[in-house]
C-alpha cells in the first residue's frame, strides 16, 4: 500500500451499488478512503450515491464491467476525479443456477463475461495505475462455488473458481511492482438477494451444513477484504481465504454426524 494516509486512498469497488460491494465501499469510507463505486445497475448506484450523501468522496460510476471500453472510461474518470488507486475490488457478479445440461452458451458468456472477463478487465485498467504507482491491493471477490461443486452452478461455480487460478496470475507478476493481488471466498451471506431465492429449505440446509450455523453478513465480508487491502496484510499475495463459517472445512459435513457430537462424547 501507499505510504500516504487513508485520508489520500482510493479504493474501486466493482458491483458497489448493493450487498457485499456496497458494504465494502462502507468500509472503505469508514477507513478514510475516496471510494468509486461502480456498477451496471444505474438506478440502485444514483440511489445508494444519495443515501451515502458524500460527494467528496464517493464516486458513483455507471459500467458494465464486461465491456472493455467501459471500464477504461472508468479508470479514466477515477483518475481525473483523484488521480491514484490504492485498492480495486473486483466484486461484480451474476449469477445462472440452471441444470448444466440446461444452460446455454448465452448464458455460459453471460456469467464468464461479467464474473471472470470483469475481473480481468478491471485489473488490466486499474492494476495499470497501480503498477505505475509500485503500490496498491486488488481483492477478487471468489465464492465458495469455486472451492467446491455443488448442483446448478456450472457457470457461476466454473467463473469463480477461474478467479482464484486469475488471482495467482496476478499476484506472481504484480507483486514485482509492490502491488498484492488476493481472494475472498464468500459462503452463504445474508443479503437482500439471498433473501428473495434462499427458500426456508435452503435455508436449513446452510444451517445445517455450515458449523457455525448462520450466514456470514456483509459486514464479515468487507471486514476480510479491508484488512487484505490494508498495511496490516502487507505481505501477503497470491492467497485466497475462505469466509465462510468452515463451510469448505466441513467437506461433506453430514449434519445427523455433527448433532449427535455431543452425545457420543458424552462418556466417551
Amino acid at each position: 500500500m501507499s505510504d500516504q494516509g487513508a485520508c489520500n486512498q482510493v479504493a474501486v469497488v466493482t458491483g458497489g451499488a448493493r450487498g457485499i460491494g456496497l458494504a465494502i465501499g462502507q468500509w472503505f469510507l469508514a477507513h478514510g478512503y475516496h471510494v468509486a463505486l461502480l456498477d451496471i445497475d444505474g438506478d440502485t448506484l444514483a440511489a445508494t450515491e444519495a443515501a451515502l450523501a458524500l460527494p467528496d468522496r464517493v464516486l458513483a460510476l455507471h459500467c458494465d464491467v464486461s465491456d472493455p471500453d467501459a471500464v477504461d472510461a472508468a479508470a479514466r474518470a477515477v483518475m481525473a476525479a483523484w488521480g491514484r488507486v490504492d485498492a480495486l475490488v473486483n466484486n461484480a457478479g451474476v449469477a445462472v443456477f440452471k441444470p448444466a445440461m440446461a444452460t446455454s452458451f448465452e448464458e455460459w458468456r453471460y456469467v464468464l463475461g461479467t464474473n471472470l472477463d470483469g475481473a480481468f478487465l478491471c485489473t488490466q485498467a486499474f492494476g495499470a495505475i497501480m503498477v505505475a504507482q509500485k503500490s496498491g491491493a486488488v481483492v477478487n471477490i471468489a465464492s465458495i462455488s469455486g472451492l467446491r461443486a455443488s448442483t446448478l452452478r456450472v457457470a457461476y461455480g466454473t467463473s469463480k473458481a477461474a478467479i482464484l487460478h486469475l488471482t495467482k496470475q496476478y499476484a506472481v507478476e504484480l507483486g514485482n511492482y509492490g502491488v498484492r493481488v488476493n481472494a475472498v471466498c464468500p459462503g452463504p451471506v445474508e443479503t437482500e438477494m439471498s433473501k428473495l431465492v434462499h427458500s426456508v429449505a435452503i435455508r436449513s440446509d446452510y444451517y445445517d451444513t455450515v458449523p457455525l450455523g448462520r450466514y456470514g453478513t456483509t459486514e464479515e465480508m468487507a471486514n476480510l477484504v479491508g484488512f487484505l487491502c490494508s498495511r496490516e496484510a502487507s505481505f501477503i499475495n497470491g492467497q485466497y481465504v475462505a469466509n465462510d463459517g468452515g463451510f469448505d472445512a466441513a467437506g461433506v459435513g453430514i449434519p445427523t454426524f455433527r448433532r449427535n457430537m455431543g452425545i457420543n462424547a458424552v462418556g466417551g
